[in-house]
C-alpha cells in the first residue's frame, strides 16, 4: 500500500501503511499526546477502546512520575503500562516491571553541584525522584506550580537528603532555556550519568543506562513485540531512543529540530491531535 498524506496548515506528514500490522504504540505525553494545557484529548478514550479491540497495546512513555500518569490514565487504564521517569521506572497494572535507582553517594554529589548552581545565580529548582513520592525544598509557588504539573505525588522538605526512599532521577528545572544554561554547568555529572535535557526548562539526571528506549525494549521482549510493529511518538531529547526500538517513529510537528531529523516520520503537531490522527489512520489502513 502506498504511503498517505496527512495535511495539516499546508504541511503534510507522511505515515507509512505498508506492513500495517502495529501490535504497540507507545507516545510520549507533553508536546506529543497531551494537549498545551496538559490534558489527555477527550477523542483518545474511544480510540483507546479501538486499539484494544485491535490487539494494539497502548503505553504512555514520559518523564512525569509513576502517579501523574496513573491519574491522567486512571479513567480507562487497566492492564496499561507506563514508563515513567524517562524509563527508570516501568509499571503494569499497579505492579513495578523495572526500575533503575541512583546511588546515595551519587546523589549527594549532584545535589551539592545544583544547589551551588543556585547559590550562584541560576534560577533552578531540583526535584528528586522517589518511587513513593518526588521531594523539593524549594518552596515557593512559582516553582511548585511548575513541579505539580509533572509531580502528582510532591513532597516539600526541608532538605532532600533526608527523604526515605528509592530514587530514580533528579530532576532540574531552569527558569531560563536549561538548554543554554544548567545544563551546560553538569559536565562532571555526566562522566558517570545520563543527563538529558526533557523539555525547553526541564533535564534529567539519571542512571547512565536508562532510556525511554530501553523501556520499550522491555516492554516489546515482554509482549512478544517487534519493532515493526511498533510505533513510537516524541518531541524532545529524551525521546529519541524510543526512535531506534519502532520501525515508525514520529516526531511532532513542534518537535526539537534536532529529534525531527532522528525520526523516520513526521505527524501533526499535539494541538492537532497527531498521535490520534496517524494511529487512525494506520487502523483504518487494515
Amino acid at each position: 500500500m502506498a504511503d498517505t498524506v496527512l495535511e495539516t496548515d499546508d504541511r503534510h506528514y507522511e505515515t507509512s501503511l505498508d506492513g500495517n500490522d502495529v501490535r504497540l504504540v507507545v507516545a510520549d505525553m507533553d508536546g506529543t499526546l497531551l494537549l498545551d494545557d496538559h490534558t489527555v484529548p477527550d477523542e483518545f478514550w474511544a480510540l483507546l477502546t479501538r486499539m484494544r479491540e485491535a490487539g494494539v497495546e497502548f503505553t504512555p512513555a514520559s518523564g512525569r512520575q509513576y502517579a501523574t500518569l496513573a491519574k491522567l490514565f486512571e479513567r480507562d487504564s487497566e492492564g496499561m503500562s507506563f514508563i515513567a521517569e524517562n524509563g527508570t521506572f516501568v509499571v503494569r497494572d499497579g505492579a513495578e516491571v523495572s526500575s533503575l535507582t541512583l546511588e546515595t553517594a551519587f546523589i549527594t554529589r549532584a545535589i551539592a553541584l545544583l544547589r551551588g548552581l543556585a547559590a550562584g545565580g541560576h534560577d533552578l529548582g531540583f526535584v528528586l525522584c522517589g518511587k513513593k513520592s518526588a521531594y523539593i525544598e524549594r518552596g515557593d509557588d512559582e516553582f511548585i506550580a511548575e513541579a505539580r504539573n509533572y509531580y502528582e505525588a510532591l513532597t516539600v522538605v526541608d532538605d532532600v537528603l533526608d527523604t526515605d526512599d528509592e530514587y530514580v532521577k533528579i530532576a532540574v528545572y531552569d527558569f531560563a532555556e536549561v538548554e543554554t544554561g544548567a545544563a551546560t554547568e553538569v559536565d562532571e555529572l555526566r562522566e558517570s550519568h545520563r543527563v538529558v535535557v526533557s523539555g525547553h526548562h526541564w533535564m534529567d539526571i539519571m542512571p547512565p543506562e536508562a532510556n525511554k528506549g530501553r523501556a520499550v525494549r522491555q516492554l516489546q521482549e515482554r509482549l512478544g513485540v517487534t519493532a515493526a510493529q511498533t510505533a513510537v511518538f516524541g518531541d524532545f531529547f529524551n525521546d529519541v531512543e524510543m526512535f531506534r526500538e519502532a520501525d515508525r517513529s514520529y516526531a511532532m510537528a513542534g518537535a526539537h529540530p534536532e529529534v525531527k531529523e532522528l525520526a523516520r516520520y513526521l505527524a501533526p503537531s499535539n494541538q492537532e491531535q497527531g498521535v490520534l490522527t496517524v494511529v487512525t489512520a494506520l487502523l483504518d489502513a487494515r
